[in-house]
């Protein structure tokens, strides 16, 4: 009987092999690390000059609850509830379209996408997630008001942010339902139910979580834009309940307008007694607009960031991951 002995070259090349390897991934794991350091700094200042700047506006009494009726940028206080009321309708709006629209899509390229359509339709949705914001607005500006003649109003940005949140929630619909085993769709068609009654009532409560993390990070994704509202609807300070007439505030326009007044045109320069030296020297008109326009972006980030963060916590409830 032989015995194989490995010799001492083979034992320094195998040695050899895993120190390099080691080196390899401690540099890979490094420049990982320092690209997410990179990648922080950032998003860090950006917080840190919104949150500095901002947090004074919206902790004074009535940010959440006044509107801007009244409220010019000499004059102190105001707030953004019309703002607020405004966004939350356009996007309520947005949702309700989208979401069965978008379901329906993602459970027909899943679940009986074949073919030729199956292709042209998921290209489709390749096009629309890559379709900057403003595009989609001069669309619906295009449509509804240079050829049907139609009047500027919110509900136009709400069909505009519709065709920027089905792309987002088609493809998050897709996943979460791949991800759902084969076997739990074939014990169903073995005692005989249906194909659609299957969808119904096995494939679509079992990827349920998934699925409403996905509408929530579409809705994310829309709160923010600002090119429909610039485009499609006017500014207004007033709260307008109705999304189908008239002006509508927004945060994103609430945020362009304030900037807008940075530097009025209409203001003039004042005098005031030095009372050290007793002479007129001149002044400036008092300006309350950058304490507004820092407060309604930090408005603005904390509602996206809860939208996200809902997202996670639904997501970590997930069927399919558990």
């Amino acid at each position: 009987m032989s015995t194989a002995t490995a010799s001492p070259g083979s034992d320094l090349a195998f040695a050899k092999g895993r120190g390099s390897r080691r080196i390899k991934n401690n540099a890979a794991t490094g420049l990982v690390w320092l690209a997410f350091g990179i990648a922080l700094v950032p998003l860090i200042w950006l917080l840190y000059t919104v949150i500095g700047k901002g947090y004074h506006a919206i902790v004074q009494t009535g940010w959440f609850s006044s509107d801007q009726t009244g409220i010019d940028y000499k004059t102190k206080g105001g707030g953004v509830s019309a703002a607020i009321i405004g966004t939350a309708e356009q996007v309520a709006l947005c949702t309700i379209i989208s979401v069965p629209i978008a379901l329906l899509v993602g459970i027909y390229l899943v679940e009986y996408g074949k073919g030729p359509f199956a292709r042209i339709t998921t290209f489709m949705v390749d096009i629309l997630t890559g379709i900057p914001s403003i595009v989609a607005a001069l669309f619906i500006y295009a449509l509804f008001i240079t050829t049907l003649h139609g009047t500027r109003a919110a509900w136009l940005v709400s069909l505009a942010l519709v065709i920027l949140m089905i792309p987002v929630i088609v493809r998050t619909t897709e996943e979460m339902l791949r991800l759902v085993p084969n076997e739990l769709r074939e014990a169903s068609y073995a005692l005989g139910i249906p194909k659609w009654r299957t969808i119904v009532k096995v494939v679509i409560p079992t990827a349920f979580t998934g699925l409403v993390t996905g509408i929530v990070l579409g809705i994310a994704r829309v709160a923010g834009e600002t090119a429909p509202l610039l485009i499609l609807v006017g500014y207004s300070g007033y709260t307008n309940l109705n999304p189908f007439s008239g002006n509508q505030a927004a945060l994103p326009l609430f945020i362009n307008v304030q900037s807008i007044n940075l530097n009025p045109s209409g203001a003039t320069a004042t005098k005031h007694l030095d009372p050290v030296t007793g002479q007129l020297v001149a002044g400036s008109t008092a300006n309350y607009a950058p304490d507004r326009l820092w407060g309604a972006a930090l408005t603005l980030i904390i509602i996206v960031m809860a939208l996200n963060l809902i997202a996670r916590l639904i997501g970590r409830r997930n069927k399919i991951a558990n």
